[in-house]
């Protein structure tokens, strides 16, 4: 196979997994650039669809994953009295081959950077070197960098390969780069309040809550294998989201704030603290956590172009959508595999046609998501319910038919990609590539637990 150079910006999660789904196509002159000066665990916790774990399956993950995160049983909605709207098994127990993982994020970053060391070589991953500008012609590209922590030269000020793939982010620089008019993130309306601790189980010890509306809402998840195996705990993941700004309000532009600085839980919490949902009391699980962190919820707006010649963009970069259905990083990891795939087809001779059709694979359903999105997508069921007996319930089936209720739920996994059918296929089909490079996975210690004060 001829090898083009590829250069990577930004090692997240997306641009860990492109590297990892290039290198497993057979693409070795893979190079990463980060902004920052170095990749820690933070974050929070993070949900993984089959349809994106059976591609870290078939790259030899799997293992590991299931030593770090929780393999989610169910998901339950609730309104904000409590009164259950639907119980959805999930993953295994709905019956996908592949599992439904949560994760800290943080974590499931740093799995990924082990792996692709493993796979690239550590000189292949390149900290403090943000991407400012690039060149491009008929036979190459050339990003440039900076860096930022110290004001001195980058020791790589400059890169030329073949592809210059952008996945910096929700705030792509790239992105401003394509689209200099843009603008900031388009915000909701609505922020999020996000901590972790760790905690007795509840319910199955693997069950997801989603409670109230779309201007009240409250969730909650176990994401620790360890917690639970060694300690019998469960590492909660919680998020109380607000609006904060009138849904009608033109201005969209998201508030300031630093989302590695915790926040005073006095902004927030009055209104959760009576909600008590699958015997979880929303106010023990508030008081219980050291640090709350702040996040602005945002997305924007789906752009009719990704590839540029010989730059395309992937993951945020390309389509930042509302954190609703458990989406954004299931879908960063389906970009990486159809690149690789489009790539691979080509065995990297024509380049351009590949990034074509990885944008004409890629980019109308990334676009339906974030309207999806938009509209609540799959917990849209819960503001049925708020609106129809904002009082409560006795059966849920007085207030919503069984198939309505039902399809909000298949339309928006037809809408992502995850239906049963189509993913147990695809598992079938792929088993072949299981333990193609599993050999370093099966010595890998797994990722540190997060501290059981719940630090994030």
């Amino acid at each position: 196979m001829t090898q083009p150079r590829i250069i990577i910006a930004g090692a997240g999660i997306g641009g860990l997994s492109a590297a990892l789904c290039l290198h497993a196509a057979g693409f070795t002159d893979v190079h990463i650039f980060e902004a920052s000066s170095q990749l820690t665990t933070l974050g929070v916790g993070i949900n993984v669809q089959p349809s994106a774990v059976l591609i870290l399956r078939n790259l030899g993950l799997l293992p590991t994953l299931l030593e770090t995160g929780i393999t989610t049983k169910e998901l339950n909605f609730y309104n904000r009295h409590g009164d259950i709207i639907l119980s959805e098994p999930r993953g295994l127990d709905a019956g996908y081959d592949i599992p439904q993982l949560s994760i800290h994020r943080g974590d499931f970053q740093m799995l990924l950077l082990d792996v692709v060391k493993d796979r690239l070589g550590d000189d292949r991953i390149h900290l403090n070197h943000a991407f400012t500008s690039y060149d491009q012609d008929t036979a190459s590209i050339t990003a440039h960098f900076t860096q930022r922590s110290d004001g001195q030269p980058s020791s790589i000020p400059s890169m030329t390969g073949s592809i210059l793939l952008a996945a910096d982010g929700i705030n792509s620089h790239a992105r401003r780069l394509l689209y200099p008019d843009e603008g900031p993130p388009r915000f909701s309306g609505r922020i999020l309040w996000r901590g972790c601790i760790e905690r007795d189980p509840y319910l199955t010890g693997a069950s997801m809550i989603w409670a109230g509306h779309a201007n009240q809402k409250f969730i909650a998840y176990p994401i620790s294998a360890q917690s639970a195996k060694q300690r019998n705990k469960s590492l909660v993941n919680w998020i109380a989201e607000l609006r904060v700004r009138d849904e009608n309000d033109p201005d969209l532009t998201p508030p300031p704030v630093d989302w590695t600085r915790s926040v005073p839980k006095s902004r927030f919490e009055a209104p959760f603290r009576p909600w008590t949902c699958g015997g979880l009391r929303m106010a023990d699980l508030i008081d219980a956590t050291p640090k709350v962190y702040e996040f602005p919820m945002c997305d924007r707006e789906p752009v009719s172009q990704w590839t540029f010649g010989r730059l395309t963009l992937l993951g945020d970069a390309a389509h930042a959508m509302y954190p609703i259905g458990s989406n954004g990083v299931s879908q960063a990891i389906l970009d990486a595999e159809a690149l690789a795939n489009c790539l691979q087809k080509t065995k990297g001779g024509d380049i351009l046609a590949a990034l074509q059709e990885y944008q004409s694979i890629r980019l109308p359903p990334t676009a339906a998501i974030v309207f999806a999105n938009r509209g609540n997508g799959p917990d849209q069921v819960l503001q049925l319910a708020h609106e129809r007996a904002p009082d409560g319930f006795k059966h849920v089936y007085d207030i919503i038919p069984k198939e309505e209720l039902e399809g909000v739920g298949a339309k928006y996994k037809a809408i992502a990609g995850f239906e049963i059918e189509a993913v147990n296929k695809k598992a079938r089909e792929t088993e072949s590539q299981i333990g193609l490079e599993t050999k370093t996975e099966t010595q890998r210690q797994p990722v540190a637990a997060l501290s059981v004060n719940g630090s994030v």
